[in-house]
């Protein structure tokens, strides 16, 4: 062992070299050679017993080396970690001093340690949020909507990104197109609305039951920040409807002529004039209760092919709107029918746009082409099913003819046939018409039209009016 060839050398010399470290903070002078005996056996017992010390801290030294070398491992990558958070901090001043700053060895972390999701910079030392899965400054982590920091301790998400509470409410809850409220959460905290299926106009449910007026036309609700006009006889028709309106019989006839022309484009020509008349829901309403035979789309009836001898009210001039959007002044005049055929009119209810008057009086024309030619008396659905064909059928003509002429006016001045000049809305309005027929859910009208479609296509118009026109049934 060492330290016993410290004791046999007995120099006093050699032990106090093996002192010049100081381990101990000793004063190596009180270590200096003396003459007497007595001191010099006392001075070599303390160096003794100095140098069993010594040799026995070294070899202490050496097993715990060997022992705590993990735990010492370990003791280092905590004293870093501290380090690390307490890089860059600033020491409390001293009395009478400037500020003075702690000074640490820089520890270099791999690069992309902490990346930022906002500005993917490396986060560094500070305050940090991890949110969303993950790292965010403070002052990057913005709403998605207006780009303001979120300092809120609750916050909203969609599709991932960050939104503040009353931003995601703002963008996402949805508003009700009538009230131009939020809707409202139904008593399980859902959000229960109800939409238009062609206009997806959303509404709160209580809007089906509280008077919401709807327009005549397109049937959208009457938004509570836009007045419909009100016609005379209880119907509300939206300004866009009204911008294509038809309003009195006059205003009617170059439409009619247009439709005439269409039937001679099929080979369908009407052989005789058939007297059209523009009529009010109530006039309307009482022709249909003197006609003996027909069957009448409920609950409102639009258009009526007329047989019976009877006195109609029709509208011989337009109406004025006054104040609150209010019809007033219309002129009215009897009409008396006489039959010199098997058809005595045509009716059709006014204030309706021009591509579903359109419609409407296609409609009732094969009615009349029909009872013209003989046809025998037929079941609702046949009979019904082909005239919506044939109303089918022009609707696309106008939608087709819409897109190949540049819309120059939206006027409804009388005496113009309009047709391939309506606005834009006019367009989606005649896609909604069109819709309406292909939807109808009604055995009569709406699986008669698909019946009488489907023949159509299959062999033709011609044959399938032989065959209606011989058996009463659609051909199979």
């Amino acid at each position: 062992m060492g330290w016993l060839s410290k004791i046999f050398k007995g120099s006093s010399h050699s032990i106090t070299e093996g002192h010049s470290h100081r381990n101990y903070g000793e004063d190596p002078h009180c270590y200096a050679p003396s003459t007497s005996g007595d001191l010099r056996l006392e001075q070599e017992n303390e160096d003794i017993d100095r140098a069993i010390a010594l040799s026995l801290l070294e070899e202490n030294q050496k097993g715990e080396n060997v022992i705590d070398k993990e735990s010492q491992v370990e003791e280092d990558e905590q004293l870093a970690r501290a380090i690390q958070e307490s890089l860059n901090l600033e020491s409390p001043p001293r009395q009478g001093t400037a500020h003075t700053y702690q000074h640490f060895p820089v520890i270099q972390f791999p690069e992309g340690y902490r990346i930022c999701a906002g500005c993917n910079n490396e986060i560094g030392h500070g305050r940090f949020l991890n949110c969303l899965d993950v790292f965010w400054h403070p002052e990057c982590f913005r709403c998605h909507a207006c780009h303001q920091p979120i300092t809120d301790i609750e916050f909203s998400t969609s599709e991932n990104r960050p939104y503040h509470k009353s931003c995601y409410r703002e963008h996402y809850h949805p508003k009700c197109d009538v009230c131009k409220h939020f809707i409202p959460s139904n008593h399980g905290g859902l959000i229960e609305y109800r939409a238009h299926p062609f206009w997806v106009q959303k509404y709160c449910p209580s809007h089906e039951h509280d008077g919401t007026p709807r327009c005549c036309s397109c049937e959208r609700m009457e938004p509570q920040d836009t007045a419909y006009v009100a016609l005379d006889d209880g119907r509300k028709l939206c300004l866009e409807c009204l911008d294509s309106a038809i309003m009195d019989t006059n205003e009617c006839q170059p439409l009619y002529l247009d439709i005439q022309e269409f039937y001679e484009s099929i080979h369908m020509k009407l052989e005789q004039q058939i007297p059209l008349l523009l009529v009010e829901r109530q006039a309307l309403n009482e022709a249909r209760d003197g006609e003996k035979n027909g069957y009448y789309h409920m609950p409102e009836t639009r258009g009526l092919c007329l047989s019976e001898e009877q006195t109609v009210t029709t509208i011989l001039r337009r109406p004025r709107f006054g104040s609150g959007n209010q019809a007033m002044n219309i002129i009215t005049e009897p009409y008396k029918l006489t039959r010199r055929c098997d058809v005595t009119a045509i009716l059709i209810l006014y204030g309706l746009p021009r591509l579903l008057t359109g419609t409407i009086l296609a409609h009732e024309m094969m009615h009349g082409w029909m009872r013209l030619q003989g046809f025998r008396t037929l079941s609702p659905d046949v009979e019904e099913g082909i005239c919506q064909v044939i109303a089918h059928w022009w609707l696309i003509s106008q939608l087709k003819s819409s897109k190949k002429v540049t819309p120059t006016s939206s006027s409804s001045a009388a005496g113009t046939s309009k047709k391939g000049t309506g606005p834009k809305f006019d367009k989606k309005l005649g896609e909604f018409f069109k819709h309406q027929i292909e939807t109808d859910a009604s055995p009569v009208y709406g699986d008669g039209f698909r019946a009488g479609q489907h023949a159509v296509q299959k062999y033709g118009l011609g044959r399938t009016l032989d065959h209606i026109r011989r058996t009463g049934r659609f051909p199979y």
